[in-house]
C-alpha cells in the first residue's frame, strides 16, 4: 500500500510504520524515500513489537519517535 501511495502522493506524503511483528513497511518505506515524502518510524523501543519499526529504519526512515511525538507532529500538520 506504501508503494502506490508513493506514486500517487509524491513528496506529499508521510509515511508512519508502528509496532509490528514484521518488515512489511520496508519496501513502502523505501519507495516513499524514493518519491520524496517524509518518513517515520516509532521508536522500537517503546514498541509493543520493535521487529518492524527497527526494519523502517534499518530500510531509511528519516525520523524514529516517540508515538507521543508522532501524535504532536500529526495534530500540528492538521491544523
Amino acid at each position: 500500500m506504501f508503494e502506490t501511495a508513493a506514486d500517487a502522493y509524491g513528496d506529499k506524503l508521510i509515511g508512519i510504520v508502528l509496532t509490528g511483528a514484521n518488515n512489511d513497511g520496508s519496501a513502502g518505506i523505501k519507495a516513499i524515500k524514493k518519491k520524496g515524502g517524509f518518513t517515520i518510524a516509532q521508536d522500537p523501543a517503546e514498541a509493543m513489537f520493535p521487529f518492524m519499526p527497527q526494519a523502517a529504519i534499518e530500510s531509511g526512515a528519516e525520523n524514529s519517535w516517540k508515538l507521543q511525538q508522532i501524535r504532536d507532529f500529526l495534530l500540528s500538520i492538521s491544523k
